[in-house]
């Protein structure tokens, strides 16, 4: 499986990038400017405004794409189809492509603007699912809620993982 994973804003860096480390199949890496400031340069991480990349093509051939935050510019520029840099034109691509894409919004409370935006690519098929908490599977400390989050993300898009404790009525 090709997966690919981009940052958009700098706040939830982390996450989004504990999700890529996490990852074990062909993996790439997309930030954006801001998150930029706070990425390490790896093999397959791209910049956003490195728009020729090999992403932006459907002849990539991406399996997966999530956005890990998705920053409401980014989330509004993919629901209505602004292509203007490569975080957004992957997306597209993904759309058209009809491939999974998952994006993870991170603004709290969410105006209806923002969700006219998510309704709109959910009737596309797009995958909106901001980082919300299960409590079923008693996390102790932060790297356990992380390890939930990405594990829904990851069930979500396919991807086996062992990241939480799952559901059993005899907890």
């Amino acid at each position: 499986m090709k997966v690919l994973i981009a940052i958009s804003g700098a706040s939830g860096f982390s996450l989004g990038y504990k999700a890529f480390e996490l990852l074990e199949c062909e993996k790439y890496l997309i930030t954006t400017q801001n998150a930029k400031t706070v990425a390490r340069l790896e093999e397959n991480i791209y910049f956003d405004e490195e728009i020729y990349q090999p992403p932006a093509s459907g002849s990539f051939g991406v399996d997966v794409m999530m956005v890990l935050p998705c920053s409401m510019n980014t989330l509004a520029k993919i629901a209505n189809g602004i292509e203007d840099n490569l975080t957004t034109r992957a997306a597209a691509v993904a759309i058209k492509e009809r491939k999974t894409l998952l994006l993870a919004p991170r603004e709290m409370p969410f105006s209806a603007i923002h969700l006219q935006n998510m309704l709109k690519l959910s009737q596309l098929g797009v995958i909106i699912a901001p980082a919300v908490m299960g409590y079923y599977s008693n996390q102790k400390t932060l790297e356990d809620m992380e390890r939930f989050v990405i594990g829904k993300w990851f069930d979500l898009v396919g991807i086996e993982n062992n990241l939480y404790k799952r559901w059993d009525k005899t907890l």
